[in-house]
């Protein structure tokens, strides 16, 4: 017994010497230090909490998934003990980047149809080649090479709309990412629904699986108030007041929908749906590019986030969003990289840049948008878009754990002076060193932890064959087909 004892004591002591000699944590004298899982040490943090602190040689400590203290390192590992410890000295440590408007399994569909406007794009293109090879398992492959896509470049919180989304979810959720997910109904036969009767029922079961999920949040998305009727509208909104899911939806893209739906109901789009009651504040409307000030202001006074998506935008030349305006007004502002068939890629670095850039040659001003407010869209105010800020888009205690650790001494970077400036006009996807979602670690020193890159590289190519093989039998979306569906494509 007292050999037993004896040992018991000798390895205590043990662990003591080893915690105490460690060199992530010091603890003052007859203090005893706080056990955590994860401790972020060193490094510049830049919190993006409404204060807006920026801590040289900082520290975050983080259990059970959200943060519990974000200060000096001296502090943190002065108060805890972690059991994995994350060196970041001479990086930056920011909130997690949020993607606010994307379709992710369409990375399958990178560079089908490029250089074109929104309505061949669409009827000659797109709507045929999903028609052709949209399936559960295309849908899987594609979010997997999404997935990989965003981790890699510090995305930890998307937004999507696609059908299938409950297999979007699963592979969301395997991969540790957070996810704001949306399932697409609209007014014809789509891959995963026929009708829209077993749309909404899709979606209802979609929304109880998931709601409460730690990772996935469910909404309901309407493709847009030109591909779904007022009735099937006005019924998505009373699904949304009844099950709390958010709504995800395309809204005043281009000037031709502007033109369509003004021609048809007697009001423009957003003012059309504030008449149909459609308005309120758990919706989020993607692009917004062809908004007036009223309708800014309906914006403002319903609760409607927006999201801005500059560089999708600019290729489709669908206009210019008045993001300045909508900003001004106090609209919550978010970015986000449209689906890879329209843009082409996931990386919100790019679209931080564009976004301030595109916003100072559109005003001819260069004090519009400024990096730090770019870098906002990007995070905190990216958040709140979504309607989420309570949990993420700052490193603040409380929040969930979701940081990134980024570079800062690549030759691109060299010399810095502004750390706005720097993470905006500077900084690229390759820069994402490490990537913390929920806690979790899901990317470390550049090495996926969650995703097979290999294999899912070698997965959708294989979809590329078969993509490739469908389009030379490609056959655009008649005009009369349009018709009979109740609809017009806005271009």
């Amino acid at each position: 017994m007292k050999q037993h004892l004896s040992r018991f004591l000798f390895a205590l002591v043990l662990l003591s010497q080893t915690i105490l000699s460690s060199p992530s944590v010091s603890l003052a004298k007859g203090q005893r230090s706080k056990r955590v899982d994860l401790i972020v040490s060193g490094g510049t943090v830049v919190t993006m909490d409404k204060d807006r602190r920026v801590i040289e040689d900082g520290a975050v400590a983080v259990a059970g998934g959200r943060i519990v203290a974000v200060g000096k390192r001296s502090e943190i590992e002065s108060q805890y003990a972690a059991r994995d410890v994350v060196d970041a000295r001479g990086r930056a440590v920011i909130p997690g980047l949020v993607n606010g408007h994307t379709h992710v399994p369409m990375t399958l569909f990178r560079g089908i149809a490029d250089d074109l406007d929104l309505n061949e794009w669409l009827t000659k293109y797109i709507f045929p080649a999903e028609a052709k090879n949209v399936t559960e398992d295309f849908v899987r492959v594609g979010t997997q090479l999404g997935l990989a896509e965003m981790i890699r470049g510090g995305t930890t919180t998307y937004c999507d709309m696609y059908y299938f989304e409950d297999a979007v979810a699963d592979e969301t959720e395997r991969a540790g990412v957070r996810g704001l997910l949306g399932e697409t109904v609209i007014d014809f036969p789509v891959p995963d629904n026929k009708t829209w009767a077993d749309a909404m029922r899709y979606t209802d079961s979609f929304v109880r699986k998931w709601k409460g999920n730690a990772l996935v949040t469910p909404a309901i998305a309407p493709h847009a108030p030109y591909t779904v009727n007022e009735q099937h509208l006005r019924e998505v909104k009373a699904f949304s007041d009844r099950t709390q899911a958010p709504i995800v939806t395309h809204v005043s893209e281009t000037r031709k929908e502007v033109e369509d739906i003004t021609r048809d109901h007697g009001a423009r789009p957003v003012e059309y749906l504030a008449r149909i009651g459609f308005l309120g504040p758990r919706d989020v409307f993607a692009h917004t590019v062809q908004i007036n000030d009223a309708e800014i202001a309906l914006l403002k006074q319903n609760g409607v986030g927006a999201v801005h998506n500059p560089q999708s935008n600019m290729k489709l030349a669908s206009g210019v969003a008045p993001v300045p305006a909508m900003l001004r007004a106090g609209v919550a502002v978010g970015l986000g990289t449209d689906g890879a068939a329209s843009n082409n890629d996931l990386d919100m670095w790019e679209e931080m840049d564009t976004a301030a850039k595109l916003a100072k040659v559109a005003t001819f001003d260069p004090k519009v948008i400024p990096a730090e407010e770019a870098f906002a869209m990007a995070t905190i105010t990216g958040a709140r878009a979504l309607h989420m800020d309570a949990d993420i888009g700052s490193l603040e205690a409380g929040k969930r754990a979701d940081i990134v650790i980024v570079d800062l001494d690549s030759l691109h970077q060299t010399p810095r002076y502004n750390i706005y400036s720097h993470l905006v006009y500077a900084t690229k996807a390759a820069d994402v060193r490490t990537v913390v979602i929920e806690g979790r670690v899901v990317m470390r020193d550049r090495r996926l932890l969650t995703l097979d890159e290999e294999q899912i590289k070698q997965k959708a190519r294989a979809y590329r064959e078969r993509v490739s093989r469908s389009l030379s039998a490609l056959r655009p979306i008649s005009d009369s087909s349009i018709a009979e569906c109740g609809f017009r494509i806005a271009d």
